[in-house]
């Protein structure tokens, strides 16, 4: 498929996956025009590549483990290692930042409910 029904399917622009080529993160054949033709695993890790950059984790790491992703059920490579060690520091980060909101969303909700007891008060 061409670029803008992958990207489309990836869920990314067509200048996101160019992007993910030029860094090393997909490979992409081409026809015999020179222009790029994406298949169905290539449109899957581009997807997951994606979430991957959404979810923090910076594209020098990603590119460094490229090779993790897409395996199914199959066994991951040993060198996968530092990847799951870093989905688990970065999902550390992600629970603290979780934590500070849900404290500050806590202590916003107490402030309107004692301000609206207030103003109810002293109607």
């Amino acid at each position: 498929m061409r670029i803008g029904e992958a990207a489309r399917r990836a869920g990314v622009t067509p200048r996101a996956l160019r992007y993910y080529e030029e860094q090393g993160l997909i490979s992409v054949d081409r026809d015999h025009n020179g222009y790029r033709v994406y298949d169905a695993e290539t449109v899957l890790l581009a997807r997951d590549i994606a979430r991957l950059l959404r979810a923090g984790l910076a594209s020098e790491d990603v590119a460094r483990f490229v090779h993790c992703l897409g395996k199914g059920d199959h066994e991951p490579p040993r060198d996968c290692r530092p990847l799951l060690d870093a989905f688990s520091e970065r999902l550390s980060v992600l629970d603290e930042r979780i934590k500070a909101l849900t404290d500050l969303r806590d202590r916003v909700a107490g402030e309107i409910e004692r301000m609206t007891g207030r103003l109810n008060g002293s109607s």
